[in-house]
């Protein structure tokens, strides 16, 4: 159980209602600091995406990423083993590396009193307390982080007793053709955008509002198409068919890249949409994988990095561009940031109530029954 959001709880039960008769979330679950700061603590501190295995390839190396309201710092060992640590010195709590940084090296030092760890954590020394009495190294391990390695990405646990395998449950059959450890991300954009988390997420989640402002999109895709999926883990989402013509999500629907290899005969010509909760937009096209990945920063601000990855195989080919699907995605994406952030400031004006959901907005209810259900201070299911 957590304990219940700082929301009008009262206001959760028209959220909560069965869909056709629900609204959207309490306005002020987008719009208040001490909301998001229970968000960080409750929703965001489960386990999280922190990006691809590829970042860590080589043992030695270590990166920071955020995880709840502070940061972790996944570590490669010499033994190929990705292992994870709370990003805090054990002598007086300075951040071993600022987050979103990355460096290699043979042990992890404080950069304040230079206090070293081996890559397992343990502690090598502490300057100035050789031959102190009552100090031992072995005390002073650093604090571990549970870490997964799944289908080539990295997740870390910030506190939930809920085992990896229950969060993604139906999740392995959907993604494993995509062939996840062999993708090579060739592009990565970050946007910063004015806008709650929870408002991208929903935006992602339904196709209502692209017959009115992709038509890049609804050129290669029939924006009415598809079904959204029944989740027994913490995702939601489903998929949407390509246009007869239509090889890829491009602007001409061409690809410059290759079918992944094992794909069944409908992932050839369809794309999955799936918000793996809290952070993770992964969408499964037949030649890349494009992933979101979400990182709150204020309530009305969102850091976004969307990272594009081929076939291995693809990617190392001389000559070989992205830029067919990175600039139909980046449009695509500006297009949705332009008017997520519109929604931002609407639900600002006095007197807003959110309204009902529409019948095509039935993706959009999972995430919202999901985070109200938290709000409320329940499991999810």
């Amino acid at each position: 159980m957590f304990k219940p959001a700082p929301v009008d709880q009262s206001q959760l039960a028209n959220a909560l209602k069965p869909f056709g008769q629900s609204n959207m979330l309490p306005v002020g679950s987008y719009l208040d600091e001490e909301v998001l700061a229970w968000e960080k603590q409750h929703i965001f501190s489960g386990w999280v995406a922190l990006g691809r295995s590829e970042e860590l390839s080589k043992p030695r190396q270590m990166k920071a990423y955020p995880l709840g309201p502070s940061s972790v710092l996944i570590v490669r060992g010499d033994d190929g083993v990705v292992r994870g640590f709370q990003n805090a010195c054990r002598h007086r709590g300075h951040e071993l590396l600022s987050c979103d940084a990355s460096t290699e090296g043979r042990a992890i030092v404080c950069p304040y009193h230079a206090w070293s760890y081996r890559l397992d954590g343990t502690l090598i020394g502490a300057p100035g307390h050789k031959g102190a009495e009552h100090f031992d190294t072995a005390d002073y391990p650093l604090h571990t982080v549970e870490v997964v390695e799944w289908h080539g990405w990295l997740f870390a646990n910030g506190g939930t007793d809920k085992p990896f395998a229950e969060h993604v449950d139906g999740l392995d059959e959907i993604v494993a053709n995509y062939d996840g450890v062999d993708l090579v991300t060739a592009e990565t954009h970050e946007y910063d955008v004015d806008a709650n988390w929870k408002v991208i997420v929903e935006n992602y989640q339904e196709c209502y509002h692209c017959s009115s402002i992709h038509p890049e999109l609804c050129k290669v895709s029939p924006p009415d198409s598809g079904d959204n999926l029944d989740p027994r883990g913490d995702w939601m989402g489903g998929d949407m068919d390509l246009r007869d013509f239509a090889a890829t999500m491009s602007l001409d629907g061409h690809s410059d890249g290759q079918v992944i290899e094992h794909l069944d005969e409908t992932q050839q010509h369809t794309v999955m949409y799936l918000a793996l909760m809290p952070n993770m937009l992964l969408s499964l096209h037949p030649d890349y994988v494009m992933t979101h990945l979400l990182t709150p920063i204020a309530p009305g601000k969102t850091r976004i990095r969307c990272s594009w990855a081929f076939p291995r195989k693809v990617v190392e080919e001389e000559g070989f561009d992205p830029s067919y699907a990175v600039d139909f995605w980046d449009i695509t994406n500006r297009q949705d940031w332009t008017a997520c952030e519109s929604v931002q400031r609407g639900m600002q004006t006095a007197g807003y109530v959110p309204g009902p959901l529409a019948p095509a907005e039935d993706g959009v209810y999972d995430f919202v029954t999901y985070v109200a259900r938290a709000y409320a201070g329940q499991e999810s299911d």
